[in-house]
């Protein structure tokens, strides 16, 4: 190839690669809040990921309801097992124009434009210091009643309109409740002409017992801040303490219409799956990845339930750990659980996997609801010929035609000197295949004496049993919702390849019709007004006794306790 063809190649193949970067860039909107009130900012993001000039944005469809107060760029560059990437992003601080919901419309850059957004414009608030002068505290809950294990958001909201620091507020405590600090988020409001400033602290609230749940008055100081008079002038300002009052929330129990199944109250449930193989290009031996991931909003990850494949014909299973993380969105947290297994087909022909099918509490509609994903049938090809190995051919026993002097080298005799070293390599080989030998022998024997006898325990019983007294505790001190998470915990220890994140897969890890009756009971009066008198002598029992079988049980069953069947 001549120089000018190398340049139209390196040309065209710059082209081909912008071509494929435009393909895939993206520019995308997003707000800070989708629920203001009027005198309210929010926060717009513009983000663009091909590196253009987003300053070139068009923002005049956007000045009909929102007025634009300020803005920002920044740029932000990585490079990820060794692919570049870069984005762009455009901040800008709006405020609405009018109440109602408003439409962030669609934002055009070049030939492509961003994703169109719905905001809430609520009234603007009144009296903007409600007796406390120029700074407020108040407490919000997003709800009156919320379902046991489901998420309920508490909201402290600090206004001021003069200049403070050293801020505080206290923590948040709560008895029978796990809970998650979310996102603080703070920007400008303006009420009766005056400006203030808006910080607000989002905790999401997951009660762990049914009844009445008390949120106790939580505690706002700071210090006003006054002009120094020099810089060794530490500032003696005036200190504010602001109090909020306590809030309650009813805790209902899981309905009796509830499936049984892990408990899901959430806002919503997805549940969808990815190949790294398609399935209809499977062949004996071949293997491929199924990844499904299941999302909730409301939900931990942690309560989000495990994948099962039963055993089935013609194919054999293999999990990974699952990855199991909390999100947040607008509403709460969003938990996410993903669970991949390998999947390789033993028999040509057409496999079938089960449907999946997740019940969950919708708690917007208040009624019962299904995340499915369908059955999924497999058609297994044979194995490819081309990847089976073929079989040597068998040797003869003579061979009397064929003429082997003419194949046999010529003994070539180089003299005396010759022979002795041949000799002197052979005393030499002989020396060090007897130092091997020697040197293995030796570490043998030095395996077996380092070697601990078989009862001495190792730190996985060591955290076992520190776990399992844990348990034990938690039963003693009547205590429902620490019983649960203890035994949980310690039921993780016993099977870490698949740690159960619900009391029913707790009584699945063990064949104990005595523990599975404690465990429901256990259960019943979580999801109850029992809770309180919960009594955990039975519970103890039935512990102590499947640890017991299980520890006689584990000396004859090599595999052990194991959650996801391993196929055929």
């Amino acid at each position: 190839m001549n120089r000018f063809g190398k340049v139209v190649t390196a040309l065209l193949t710059a082209a081909l690669v912008l071509i494929g970067t435009s393909a895939r860039a993206e520019i995308t909107a997003s707000v800070d809040r989708h629920q203001v009130a009027l005198g309210d900012t929010l926060r717009l993001t513009i983000s663009a990921t091909d590196g253009e000039d987003i300053g070139d944005l068009d923002l005049a469809p956007l000045n009909r309801d929102f007025e634009v107060l300020g803005r920002s760029m920044s740029t932000n560059t990585s490079i990820i097992n060794g692919r570049y990437s870069s984005s762009v992003d455009l901040s800008l601080d709006i405020t609405p124009r009018r109440q109602g919901t408003l439409t962030i419309p669609a934002l055009r850059l070049g030939s492509r434009a961003t994703n169109s957004l719905q905001i809430a414009v609520g009234a603007p608030p009144s009296g903007g210091d409600g007796g406390n002068g120029p700074v407020v505290f108040e407490a919000e809950l997003d709800r009156d009643s919320v379902y046991v294990q489901g998420q309920v958001i508490l909201t402290l909201r600090v206004q001021e309109a003069i200049n403070l620091e050293d801020r505080s507020i206290t923590e948040l405590k709560l008895d029978n409740a796990f809970v998650h600090t979310l996102e603080q988020q703070s920007f400008r409001r303006t009420i009766n002409g005056r400006p203030w400033v808006v910080h607000e602290v989002r905790y999401a609230i997951f009660p762990e017992q049914s009844g009445t749940l008390t949120i106790p008055a939580q505690t706002y100081s700071a210090r006003e801040r006054d002009a120094r008079r020099s810089i060794f002038d530490m500032g003696s300002g005036r200190q504010l303490r602001r109090q909020t009052e306590a809030l309650q929330v009813d805790v209902l129990p899981r309905p009796a219409n509830y499936p049984d199944a892990d408990w899901l109250p959430a806002r919503e449930l997805t549940v969808q799956e990815s190949w790294s193989t398609p399935p209809e290009q499977l062949r004996v031996g071949e293997s491929a990845t199924r990844t499904v991931t299941i999302r909730g909003l409301g939900l931990q990850g942690a309560q989000l339930p495990p994948v099962l494949y039963p055993a089935t014909r013609g194919l054999k299973f293999y999990p990974d750990q699952p990855d199991i993380s909390d999100g947040e969105a607008a509403a709460g947290l969003v938990g996410t659980r993903v669970d991949s297994v390998a999947i390789v087909p033993t028999e040509a022909g057409t496999w079938s996997i089960p449907e999946l099918r997740i019940p969950w509490w919708d708690t917007s509609s208040d009624e019962l609801r299904y995340a499915v994903l369908p059955a999924r049938e497999l058609s297994v090809a044979p194995a490819d010929p081309a990847t089976v190995p073929a079989q040597p051919a068998p040797q003869l026993a003579t061979a009397p035609d064929i003429d082997t002097a003419a194949t046999t080298p010529p003994i070539i005799d180089l003299g005396g000197a010759s022979a002795e070293q041949g000799r002197l390599w052979q005393i030499v080989s002989a020396v060090t295949g007897l130092g091997w030998l020697l040197t293995l022998a030796y570490l043998l024997r030095s395996r077996r004496r380092a070697a601990p006898p078989p009862s001495t325990p190792g730190p996985a019983q060591t955290g076992e049993a520190r776990a399992f007294r844990t348990a034990l505790a938690a039963c003693a001190s009547g205590d429902a919702a620490r019983a649960r998470q203890a035994v949980i915990a310690w039921a993780a220890g016993l099977a870490p390849q698949a740690p159960p994140v619900s009391l029913a897969q707790v009584a699945a890890l063990f064949d104990e019709p005595a523990l599975t009756s404690a465990l429901e009971a256990l259960d019943q009066a979580l999801y109850s007004d029992t809770a309180a008198g919960w009594d955990g002598t039975a519970l103890t029992q039935s512990l102590r006794q499947a640890r017991s079988h299980k520890g006689a049980n584990e000396r004859s069953d090599e595999q052990g306790l194991q959650l996801y069947p391993q196929g055929a």
